[in-house]
């Protein structure tokens, strides 16, 4: 009767323990989060190396590193103004924060 007892509160101390492990161990392998952010110019991609440089070292300073929890979509006027409306529209669409 005592090793019917015995077992009994190792089999409650297990399930207890697996039930609350159970809900940490979710949320460990849910997948982390990326941000989706638009980068919208009037210019061509190469005209200035400098600005985007920066603009990805302040990201990273903010815990944002491109490819790991971060992705840039880009679209460029290169010099067509007029395009602008558009390209904005095409990032709204692709659900850009």
């Amino acid at each position: 009767m005592a090793s019917y007892i015995r077992r009994r509160k190792f089999l409650a101390t297990l399930l207890g323990g697996a039930a609350v492990a159970w809900p940490l161990g979710a949320r460990a392998q849910q997948p982390t989060r990326i941000a989706k952010i638009g980068h919208l110019k009037s210019g061509w991609p190469s005209s200035s190396p400098n600005l985007v440089a920066a603009f990805r070292q302040g990201l990273r300073g903010l815990g944002y590193i491109e490819g790991q929890n971060l992705f840039i979509e880009r679209r460029y006027a290169e010099g067509r103004e007029e395009r602008l409306p558009q390209l904005a529209r095409e990032l709204v669409e692709y659900g850009v924060e």
